[in-house]
C-alpha cells in the first residue's frame, strides 16, 4: 500500500508480533516546499534518516510489516505530537508551557534542521500548519495504530520497532572520555515503553552482529515511544538509532561503498528481531 504519506509493505502472511516503522526516512520533497525554504536541497535533507527504510526493507521477508514515511521530517515531523506547535515558526500560536523539543525548533512543524539551521525566512500561517497535520500526520498515525491493534489482536501483543538514524556528531558529543561511542542507541524511555525482555532481545540481536549498543542516552524515545508503548498492555515500543557514519556520507547524503555489506548486517538483525515476536512471550502483569 503506497500513498503520498507512506509506503506500507506487508508480508504475504504476518507471522510475528513485531512491526517495523521508519517515520523519518521520507524524501518526498514537494517543489513548493523547496521554493519556500531558505536552505539548499542538501541542507534541508540533513534531518532526514536517509536510507533507513532501505536498511529495514527485509522485514516483510521475515513476516513483519514495514511502515515507511514518504513525507520528509523537515516538512512535518511524524515523531511529534500534533499539538507541539512552535510559536517561533507558526503565526497565531500562543506561547505554550515549556516543551524542550518545541523550544529547540523541533516541533511537529520543524523550525530548524540539523545544526540549528533555520528552514524558513519568516513564519508560516497557522492554516498551513493545520493542513499539513491533517494531510500527513493523521493518516500515518491512523495506519500505525491500526497495525498495532490488529497485531495485538492476532498475537496477544505487539512490538513496534521505531527505526531511526543519528548524526555521528551527536553520538560523538555524548561519548564518555576514553570510551568508544555506541554505534546503536536503543530507547525504551527508561523502561516506560517496553518490557525488559523486549529491549534485552533487541540489544542481543545487534550485539550478535558486533555493534556497540547503548540504552536511552542520548536518545530515549520521543512521541511514538511515549504514545504507543504500554508494556502493561502488551504493547511495546523500542526506538532504534543507528550511527549514520557507518553507512552513509553525511555531507553528500549518499550511501558509502560498503553499504550493501552493512545492509546485510542489519538484515540479519532484522531477522533476529522478527523472531522475538514468534516466541512464547512473557505475559504482562495484570
Amino acid at each position: 500500500m503506497t500513498s503520498e504519506v507512506f509506503r506500507l509493505t506487508r508480508p504475504q502472511r504476518q507471522t510475528t508480533a513485531v512491526i517495523f516503522a521508519s517515520p523519518h526516512s521520507g524524501a518526498g520533497y514537494d517543489p513548493a516546499f523547496l521554493a519556500q525554504t531558505v536552505l539548499s536541497p542538501a541542507q534541508v535533507r540533513s534531518s532526514e534518516d536517509a536510507f533507513v527504510d532501505q536498511l529495514f526493507a527485509p522485514a516483510p521477508r521475515h513476516g513483519a510489516p514495514l511502515l515507511a514515511a514518504h513525507v520528509p521530517r523537515a516538512y512535518l515531523d511524524l515523531n511529534r505530537a500534533p499539538d507541539e506547535l512552535d510559536p517561533a515558526v507558526i503565526d497565531g500560536i500562543a506561547r505554550a508551557p515549556h516543551n524542550p523539543r518545541v523550544s529547540s525548533g523541533l516541533g511537529v512543524i520543524p523550525r530548524v534542521v540539523a545544526g540549528g539551521r533555520a528552514i524558513y525566512r519568516g513564519k508560516l500561517p497557522l492554516a498551513e500548519a493545520e493542513a499539513r497535520i491533517a494531510r500527513f500526520w493523521h493518516p500515518y498515525h491512523r495506519t500505525l495504530r491500526e497495525l498495532i491493534e490488529t497485531t495485538h489482536a492476532q498475537f496477544g501483543q505487539a512490538v513496534l520497532i521505531d527505526c531511526h538514524s543519528m548524526p555521528h556528531e551527536a553520538i560523538e558529543h555524548h561519548a564518555r572520555p576514553g570510551r568508544l561511542a555506541p554505534q546503536v542507541v536503543l530507547g525504551d524511555r527508561f523502561g516506560a515503553s517496553a518490557a525488559p525482555w523486549v529491549i534485552d532481545a533487541v540489544q542481543t540481536a545487534f550485539q550478535a552482529e558486533g555493534f556497540r549498543v547503548a540504552r536511552n542516552t542520548p536518545f530515549a524515545g520521543a512521541f511514538i515511544a511515549q504514545s504507543y508503548g504500554r508494556p502493561s498492555a502488551s504493547r511495546h515500543v523500542v526506538q532504534i538509532e543507528i550511527d549514520r557514519a557507518m553507512y552513509m556520507d553525511e555531507t553528500a547524503i549518499a550511501p558509502l561503498p560498503d553499504f550493501p555489506h552493512f545492509a546485510n548486517r542489519i538484515a540479519r538483525v532484522v531477522a533476529q528481531i522478527a523472531g522475538i515476536g514468534r516466541q512464547d512471550m512473557p505475559l504482562a502483569a495484570e
